[in-house]
């Protein structure tokens, strides 16, 4: 790869991480304000899930530039299971949006807005890991499985916000709280018709971040064809 290319793919990468900060400050800035105009710590929450969801973007990016440079090792392989534990976190703040219209003193356009900024910055921060996981997958494995990968990690994803938001589990509790964690999932798996509610969330889910990535992927391979 010459110089110029790759000068012109590092670029792109601060772009793309200058543009994910600007619009994660933006949702900051707007809680900020919230709490200063009504003095209470509402939403507050949301600052803390937005900084959840950068811990896979920037595992992904750790993972994909180390492979890039052609370095594989077991540190590598435990930053990409840290990565899937963690993913759930991005897209998990979409179901924010629940909190819309209990404003109080503050007009409900506001909260759209600031949910709708830290939603979208949750969902793109999801979607730019996995796509930069999908591409170390395609290089490893091959198209075809990294694909298949690409859909168990969007169905484990689903299903974690679904842990998350229904079941009120965080991301770090397998290694704080592993074995209530892991009984709670074997009477799920063991009996997995007596829980309707879970597997229909993590198909609603599944189907609706499959949605997005395609929109992603397709946007991002657009602009690299743009490129040639």
């Amino acid at each position: 790869m010459s110089a110029g290319l790759r000068r012109s793919f590092s670029d792109r990468r601060i772009a793309v991480v200058a543009s994910l900060a600007i619009l994660s400050l933006f949702a900051l800035a707007m809680i900020v304000v919230r709490i200063l105009y009504t003095q209470s710590p509402e939403h507050s929450g949301i600052a803390w899930n937005l900084l959840l969801a950068w811990i896979p973007f920037a595992l992904a990016l750790l993972v994909y530039e180390r492979v890039r440079a052609g370095v594989t090792t077991p540190a590598l392989a435990a930053a990409a299971v840290l990565w899937l534990l963690f993913l759930p976190n991005a897209p998990y703040i979409v179901t924010d949006l629940k909190h819309v219209g209990n404003g109080g003193s503050v007009p409900v356009m506001y909260d759209v807005i600031l949910l709708s900024a830290a939603a979208w910055t949750g969902l793109l921060l999801g979607l730019a890991s996995l796509y930069l996981m999908h591409s170390v997958a395609r290089r490893l494995v091959g198209a075809a499985t990294a694909w298949a990968l690409v859909m168990g990690a969007l169905a484990l994803s689903s299903f974690g916000i679904y842990l998350g938001r229904v079941q009120r589990w965080n991301s770090w509790d397998i290694f704080v709280r592993p074995e209530p964690l892991l009984e709670g999932l074997a009477k799920s798996a063991l009996h997995p018709l007596s829980h309707p509610r879970p597997i229909a969330v993590t198909i609603l889910f599944t189907t609706f971040l499959l949605a997005s990535y395609l929109v992603f992927y397709s946007l991002a391979r657009l602009n690299s064809l743009a490129d040639e």
